[in-house]
């Protein structure tokens, strides 16, 4: 079913969506940002409107060389040598061009996505919602560099003997799941705490969370039962960390209590 109309146009949504992780990440570097509240949207947006826009001819491009049918035949960034090799005689030097451009965007996003997961367990573990490890900073750079090297081998480990499918799928469905709870976070804390101050403030609430939950849920959905199967068990083992360490070490809690 999810391979034909617009269902298969759903599902291809869902597994190319890890290409537009890294944005979001690029916010939890507010803290390094001279201007956050009128620079982080400018930077966001802008970039997000170029790489979409680069994104949307390129695949044009690519099927009016080849058909996508024949994109099947090769996997990942190979399946663009494959399209131009065999469709375009003489430009093997495009081919291994694209490939590297491709390799190299995978490697941007990975060291911005490291980058946003250090930030955010940084914060994090100043709450005391994870160990203080993760907030140790450096003397000189100031940055949490242990964190950086925990986070750096795990990936590694994990990229190295997971395949490349599993991760990516992985990854669109944390993210989307994360985004869901994220657009109704708002809609609550609106509700619960509407005097609290907001350096970034949704417009048109609860009419722009509704409509970003219900397209990162549709999204979900169409990733199929296995993936589904893979964020209960990621879930599963928050839930351990939270319940068992988080809760008894949050300083928030503690203030309130």
């Amino acid at each position: 079913f999810w391979n034909h109309g617009w269902a298969g146009v759903l599902r291809g949504a869902g597994v190319v969506f890890f290409a537009f992780i890294g944005f979001d990440a690029v916010s939890t570097a507010a803290q390094e940002t001279k201007n956050p509240k009128k620079n982080m949207p400018i930077g966001i947006l802008v970039s997000l409107a170029v790489c979409t826009l680069l994104y949307i001819l390129f695949s044009f491009v690519l099927t009016g060389i080849a058909p996508f049918t024949d994109f099947l035949k090769a996997g990942g960034e190979a399946s663009v040598a494959y399209a131009i090799d065999t469709y375009m005689p003489g430009y093997s030097w495009l081919s291994t061009f694209i490939t590297v451009a491709i390799l190299a965007g995978f490697s941007s996003v990975i060291l911005v996505m490291l980058l946003g997961q250090t930030r955010v367990f940084y914060s994090m573990s100043n709450d005391g919602l994870v160990p203080a490890v993760f907030a140790k900073l450096h003397p000189k750079y100031r940055t949490p560099y242990r964190s950086q090297w925990m986070f750096f081998v795990f990936v590694s480990l994990f990229a190295a003997f997971i395949p490349d499918n599993v991760v990516g799928d992985m990854t669109s469905i944390g993210t989307l799941f994360a985004f869901v709870l994220v657009c109704i976070g708002i809609i609550v804390m609106r509700k619960t705490n509407p005097e609290l101050p907001r350096a970034f403030k949704t417009p048109w609430v609860p009419f722009v969370p509704l409509l970003g939950a219900a397209f990162c849920l549709t999204m979900i959905i169409s990733l199929g039962i296995e993936n589904w199967a893979r964020l209960f068990v990621w879930l599963a083992i928050g839930f351990v960390v939270y319940f068992g360490y988080s809760v008894k070490h949050s300083k928030a809690r503690k203030m309130l209590e």
